[in-house]
């Protein structure tokens, strides 16, 4: 007679807890705008989207509205999980994009300047939109790596995809590219309009909001500071 085979533990576990408490085990943060996705096995961004919906789905009946029999929202409780875990936060869920890094063989020192790039990200307090630019500054040395110009966006989106605050966005991206690229300085500009002033509270749809991060020589060379901002074709 063979013995009944020990019972699933995890049986029943959602799956945003077994994701929580592996992160808590490696005593990393999980902040909205933080990357878990080294966290995530296989397969487990999809439970992790049924959960969400159904976690919706209690947000909608609580807000009163009959997703059984109005025609408008019977898949919207889906629809938002997969907005939110795929599109507009999936920076928080995948991996960084791949970034292949050349040596700087011509010992290329110039002002380098990408933008703008176009960013779209959610405030972390209300969760609406953030619709903005960046502008990217490099002054590279002999020993800069050199990337793609197109990756320079890649890694804003990936950055840009989670709940915000403009001011730490700008920092983690400018943290980085400066990881990735090692430039002798790094400035980054970004303008954004904030939906939560915009759609919601003083309802102003003028309002954008600016800052910047300056690195290395940019910091120290008021000169160089200038050339790139002089540069940089804020107007519409």
């Amino acid at each position: 007679m063979t013995s009944a085979a020990p019972p699933n533990e995890d049986h029943g576990v959602p799956m945003s807890v077994k994701i929580r408490e592996r992160v808590k085990a490696a005593r990393q943060r999980f902040h909205s705008n933080d990357n878990i996705a080294e966290f995530i096995q296989p397969g487990e961004l999809e439970l992790l989207l049924d959960e969400v919906a159904d976690k919706m789905q209690g947000v909608l009946d609580a807000m009163v509205i009959d997703t059984d029999n109005d025609h408008n929202t019977g898949d919207t409780a889906r629809r938002v999980a997969k907005m939110y875990l795929k599109e507009v936060f999936n920076g928080r869920y995948v991996k960084g994009p791949n970034i292949t890094e050349f040596p700087n063989a011509e010992h290329l020192n110039e002002l380098m300047i990408v933008g703008p790039i176009t960013v779209r990200s959610a405030c972390s307090h209300h969760f609406c939109p953030v619709i903005g630019r960046i502008w990217i500054g490099v002054m590279p040395n002999e020993h800069t790596n050199v990337i793609g110009l197109s990756k320079y966006a890649r890694l804003a989106e990936w950055i840009m995809g989670r709940p915000q605050i403009q001011e730490e966005a700008v920092v983690q991206l400018a943290d980085l590219i400066q990881e990735k690229t090692q430039p002798d300085g790094l400035a980054l500009v970004m303008e954004a309009t904030h939906y939560c002033m915009a759609w919601r509270g003083v309802k102003d749809m003028n309002s954008k909001m600016i800052n910047s991060v300056m690195r290395g020589v940019f910091l120290k060379d008021p000169n160089l500071r200038r050339e790139f901002l002089s540069l940089i074709p804020r107007q519409s």
